[in-house]
């Protein structure tokens, strides 16, 4: 059954959109567009786009018009069956969505950086598919291309992103542009992860970044620093110093990242990112005494929300004391919604914005 605004080029319905994206099967000969044209003229449609798709072969041409009035789009098909090319597909088409292919995958990267979670809406959008739903990559199955109906994006994550389309198979360029645009998104979100610089009223140079094994002498005289109330806060428990055998997974941890705040030498503050669900992560911080209540905690606390973000993570959780205020405060300030567990008090869930 041919979809909603997807129909086939053989089809017939009473009322004309106003406009048509139609692909052209052509050898690649001097003249052939332009008889093409000339049989699109005689019969009162108006250009309004044209975009060149190399395919084996030939080329395929996929032109965007105005078709007459109550044109039926079989005669359409005979028209460009009589020049010896053929019509693979008859869709309707937006006029308000012309724009020069290469424009519109940028415009498409910038939505999908902007929000990396309408990933597959955007390249539904850049294909003009059917259909992109996102699946666990050992279910994608990308050696089923169903005739070049189907196509599978791997994502980063181990996840992939699975593309179909009935009106027309995917050509070769399409699939290039993209495979560019996941290339670009992947490496964008890593990116994410780079050093940023807070900027500070009095003007102290307090770098947060990712936290690496060479840190490690740095994160322990950090907790050397820290009052025996900030380690128990922390930590739930009458830490005074952090075993050796610690600090490297307080840096890397499994599965998960850790940010540092960074004022010249010293670690002022700690933070963890580790994701536990499709959806969810637990944090963690840490902030040295002297510099608490000066925005750092909520520095890192933001710097981890847009972490999770592009990860495609929505809630987070935290452990924290009952009556224990610091981190529900520090939450509001970097914009999250915080509430605490039903059935766990203990456990604060944050809500990063939708």
């Amino acid at each position: 059954m041919p979809q909603p605004g997807r129909t086939a080029a053989t089809a017939e319905e009473p009322v004309t959109p106003s406009a048509w994206r139609v692909r052209i099967r052509m050898h690649d000969h001097p003249g052939t567009l332009a008889r093409i044209a000339i049989r699109l003229a005689d019969l009162e449609c108006n250009i309004l786009g044209l975009s060149v798709l190399p395919v084996p072969g030939g080329v395929l041409d996929e032109i965007v018009l105005r078709p007459a009035t109550g044109l039926p789009r079989r005669h359409l098909v005979d028209a460009i069956r009589a020049e010896g090319c053929e019509c693979t597909a008859i869709i309707d088409a937006d006029v308000h969505e012309l724009v020069d292919p290469s424009a519109s995958t940028l415009l498409a990267a910038r939505r999908a950086v902007d929000d990396p979670a309408r990933l597959a809406e955007v390249l539904k959008d850049v294909l003009a598919a059917d259909v992109v739903t996102l699946v666990p990559a050992v279910e994608a199955n990308p050696a089923r291309t169903e005739s070049g109906h189907r196509a599978v994006f791997a994502l980063a994550d181990g996840s992939a992103l699975v593309a179909r389309r009935q009106w027309a198979p995917f050509v070769q360029l399409e699939l290039t542009r993209a495979e560019a645009l996941v290339t670009l998104l992947a490496a964008a979100a890593r990116n994410i992860a780079g050093p940023v610089v807070l900027d500070r009223p009095d003007g102290a140079a307090i770098v947060l970044r990712k936290g690496v094994p060479g840190d490690a002498d740095a994160v322990s005289e950090l907790h050397r620093r820290c009052s025996m109330a900030t380690l128990f806060r922390r930590y739930h428990t009458g830490v005074r110093s952090v075993p050796r055998r610690w600090l490297h997974r307080l840096l890397v941890p499994p599965r998960g990242t850790s940010v540092l705040a960074v004022f010249g030498r010293e670690v002022i503050g700690l933070a963890q990112l580790i994701p536990v669900t499709s959806g969810g992560a637990e944090i963690s911080l840490l902030v040295e005494d002297d510099w608490q209540q000066q925005g750092i905690g909520t520095a890192l606390l933001a710097r981890l929300a847009v972490l999770a973000e592009a990860q495609g993570i929505t809630e987070l959780s935290a452990d924290c004391l009952a009556g224990d205020d610091v981190l529900p405060r520090t939450a509001a300030r970097a914009g999250l919604r915080t509430e605490r567990g039903v059935e766990d008090s203990a456990k604060l869930r944050l809500f990063l914005p939708a």
